[in-house]
């Protein structure tokens, strides 16, 4: 089964090497399992990826089969032409697939290969998923992104587009956890938060929030989180008036807007900006340091007498 003369050298597949495969979290976790044990044991390997996911990675076009002795697949289902292309192309490495499932014991997918070490299999006693005893990181910020596409009202001042299309290209490049928010409120879509107070609960848990609505400023300050604020008007609006009602520094303008100026504000909203917002909080809450209009509203209503 192994060719005379090569030496030993494992190569890592699995359903994020194929060009029209998708890498879940867990796949690339039970990887990384491999991965851990492998080096652990003095082996040598290489570890395959689709180039749709990883465009800089080795990619299943660049490997050279005879370069290798055995060939590891990791993690999902065991069936499909894919799999089964695997084992005709490796036919002269050990082949042995580990942390699967199998549906179809008889399919050519699973009988191709020497070992199959399955999580689960018909008759046989489940194990624990590979992802599971992975080597665990460091957490990564967790970022709420508060964008909106509307506001017709501004006309030519408008750069809502242009905005929300720098924003959204500077975070696919930042290494964090991006959680897309809405502050609209809806009974109905379980994807939306039904009261302000779910919402709350929502922002308190996030490390930072980058948004250009007034209203993603205004609450994330309100939780106590720093805000890294873009006025999607040009000249400046009710954002830009906003953050300056708060006394907020994080803002930047729209006919400014680059990545530079957002990875500035960035570090600072993860390091002094927690200690602002945190103060801000303070403030709101006091009620005696800011003004919100209702201090007039009375006087303005005039005498009013019930009954």
């Amino acid at each position: 089964m192994r060719s005379v003369g090569i030496r030993r050298r494992v190569l890592i597949v699995g359903w994020s090497s194929f060009r029209d495969g998708e890498a879940t979290a867990g796949d690339v976790l039970a990887l990384r399992r491999v991965e851990e044990v492998l080096a652990r044991a003095g082996l040598a390997y290489d570890v395959v990826w689709s180039p749709v996911f990883r465009p800089e990675a080795l990619h299943l076009e660049q490997v050279r089969p005879g370069e290798y002795s055995h060939l590891v697949f990791v993690c999902g289902p065991l069936h499909g032409p894919q799999i089964e292309a695997l084992h005709r192309r490796f036919a002269h490495c050990v082949r042995v697939a580990v942390g699967t499932s199998v549906i179809d014991p008889t399919s050519a997918a699973v009988t191709g290969f020497h070992r199959v070490l399955a999580r689960d299999a018909p008759g046989a006693e489940p194990v624990v998923d590979l992802s599971a005893r992975a080597p665990t990181e460091p957490a990564r910020p967790v970022v709420g992104v508060i964008l909106t596409h509307g506001q017709h009202e501004y006309g030519p001042q408008r750069r809502h587009a242009e905005v929300a299309a720098v924003v959204t290209r500077w975070l696919t490049g930042k290494d964090c956890a991006r959680l897309e928010l809405e502050s609209r409120l809806d009974t109905h879509d379980w994807r939306l938060c039904a009261t302000p107070a779910q919402l709350s609960s929502v922002l308190a848990r996030l490390d930072v929030v980058v948004t250009d609505r007034l209203h993603g400023l205004v609450l994330s300050l309100r939780a106590g989180k720093p805000a890294l604020a873009v006025d999607p008007v040009a000249g400046g609006a009710k954002v830009t008036a906003q953050a300056r009602a708060c006394g907020w520094p994080a803002l930047l303008a729209a006919e400014r807007l680059d990545a530079a100026g957002l990875e500035r504000w960035w570090e600072w909203c993860l390091t002094a900006g927690r200690v602002t917002a945190r103060r801000i909080q303070q403030q709101l809450r006091e009620g005696d340091v800011v003004r919100d209009g209702t201090d007039e509203l009375l006087q303005a209503l005039g005498p009013c007498s019930v009954g």
